[in-house]
Formats: structure tokens, C-alpha cells, sequence
């Protein structure tokens, strides 16, 4: 079993340290050794189907890992996205994910999803993939992020989007305009239809 152990822990390290529980069993890692490792506190299990090497520090971003990892076709949007960019007060209590019209229902106990469907043009426009604790994580960008936020502003509230301009307008920690991209903005509130609700807080807050 100790040799089987020491497979299972070199496939973990080579994947990231996060695996899905079909990618292990398609390494030929049997199920049996996965739930031993598990119980015996050599794994983490994060999620039904997702397991991490217990060694590893704990994951900076858990929710959005897990996600990542379960529903990769997913993409983290509005007040979710807003919190990975840093643009909002606002602390997300279940994560935020855009998925295509078409798209299946996920199947995911944990963590709580709020789920938000898109036109493929919308859906597609403006994915940036950012690597989270080794895991590539699909977010949306500050422009559409926000753009979105203005769309959907009867469901989150236009004062979320009113508070992420200011923060996108603002200046960073580390110098320099957040919003030196205002044209790439204006591209997306004129592909969701909110330009001329956007423009006015945009010219009021520059």
C-alpha cells in the first residue's frame, strides 16, 4: 500500500496537487486507494469528486478553485468576479458563475452557486484565465465584469455597480489608473446595452 501511496502522491504533485477523482482513476490510481489516502489524512477532500494533497498549504481561494475545477466551462461573473478583482466591499456568500444558455444544470452540494445564463456572443466576450493555488481559474475581466454589473443591476444592486466604477476608476495600491481602459469598457457596455445607463456615472466619477 505504501508503494501504491507513493504513485498516488506523485500523480497529485504533477497535477497541481488538486485532481478531479475521474482524472485520478484515468492515471490508474484505483478508487480504493484514493478513499485509503483520504482516510488515512494524506488527502483533502474539497468538494464530491475533488481531492487535494493534504501537505499543501490551504487553498487562497477555495469556492473559486473548487468551481474552477468542477464546472470548467464555467466562468466566475459579477459579484464574484468583482471580489477576485479586488473592485468591491462586498463579501460573496456563494459564487457567482456564468454558464451558456445550453449548458447543464451543475451538480454541486458545495459551495452554494448562484448561476447566470448567457448568450454564447456575451458569454464568450472578455474570459481572462487566471492560475489560483495552481488551478486555472476563468473570470471575467474588469471591463465586462463590470459591464455585467450594470446589466444586472436589478439583481445585485446599482449601488455594487456604482461602488466597483469608483473602484475601477480609482487609483491601485501600487500606482497608476485602474480604469486606463475606459475604451475597452465602453466596447462591452455597448455589447450588453448599457452604455447610456453607464455613461453618466462613468463621466460623473472620472
Amino acid at each position: 500500500m505504501a508503494l501504491t501511496f507513493e504513485k498516488a502522491r506523485a500523480a497529485f504533485k504533477s497535477g497541481g496537487g488538486t485532481l478531479r477523482t475521474r482524472d485520478i482513476l484515468a492515471l490508474g490510481i484505483h478508487r480504493r486507494t484514493l478513499y485509503a489516502m483520504r482516510d488515512a489524512g494524506e488527502l483533502t477532500q474539497l468538494a464530491r469528486g475533488l481531492f487535494r494533497l493534504a501537505e499543501l498549504p490551504p487553498l487562497s481561494e477555495p469556492d473559486l478553485a473548487t468551481v474552477a475545477m468542477r464546472i470548467p466551462q464555467g466562468v466566475v461573473c459579477l459579484i464574484s468576479a468583482l471580489a477576485h478583482h479586488e473592485m468591491t466591499t462586498q463579501i460573496p456568500h456563494e459564487v457567482h458563475l456564468a454558464l451558456p444558455r445550453t449548458a447543464r444544470n451543475p451538480k454541486l452540494t458545495h459551495p452554494p452557486l448562484s448561476i447566470f445564463r448567457f448568450s454564447s456572443e456575451a458569454f464568450e466576450a472578455g474570459i481572462e484565465t487566471h492560475i489560483i493555488d495552481e488551478i486555472p481559474v476563468r473570470v471575467y475581466g474588469p471591463e465586462k465584469t463590470l459591464a455585467d454589473c450594470f446589466k444586472y443591476r436589478n439583481k445585485i444592486g446599482l449601488d455594487v455597480a456604482l461602488e466597483a466604477l469608483r473602484f475601477y476608476c480609482g487609483t491601485r495600491p501600487t500606482g497608476g489608473r485602474r480604469g486606463s481602459r475606459l475604451q475597452v469598457l465602453l466596447e462591452h457596455a455597448r455589447a450588453c446595452r448599457v452604455e447610456r445607463v453607464m455613461r453618466p456615472y462613468l463621466e460623473a466619477t472620472l
